[in-house]
């Protein structure tokens, strides 16, 4: 069986991480489903879906270290070609993916005691977005 839902936030850009590990699970809750699968996924090329701690210190650091990975102050062909200055986001969001997959059973997320599902945002403008929640299961 097969349920799919959504989440909307508006979303700051510029490296914005939101824990959306909260809606996943009321997503799975309100499904009807025992044990399967939840494919979490963020429609875009400058945002990103992924996991991590949701403490402040090291989601500081991730922001610290996709910056010097992807700086958002040099050249990118992108920029030139379009002119609208996100083409380190596009980078960053292919580097980091747009979706994950997280097991669930007896209705509850398999997650790691200090493991939150976030989503990121890269874009270099607030946007209002659009997480696809599709869960797979019985």
């Amino acid at each position: 069986m097969v349920r799919t839902t959504f989440i909307e936030l508006d979303s700051r850009g510029f490296t914005h991480i939101v824990d959306i590990t909260d809606s996943v699970r009321r997503a799975v809750l309100e499904s009807g489903l025992t044990s399967g699968l939840a494919c979490v996924f963020v429609p875009g090329s400058t945002a990103s879906v992924t996991t991590i701690e949701y403490e402040e210190g090291v989601i500081d650091d991730l922001r610290d270290a996709i910056e010097r990975l992807v700086p958002a102050d040099i050249p990118y062909r992108h920029d030139q070609r379009w002119h609208d200055g996100n083409g380190f986001s596009h980078v960053r969001a292919a580097l980091m993916k747009p979706g994950i997959t997280v097991p669930f059973r007896d209705r509850a997320l398999l997650l790691g005691t200090w493991q939150q599902i976030v989503f990121m945002d890269f874009d270099n403008r607030p946007r209002r977005r659009r997480i696809v929640i599709q869960l797979m299961g019985e």
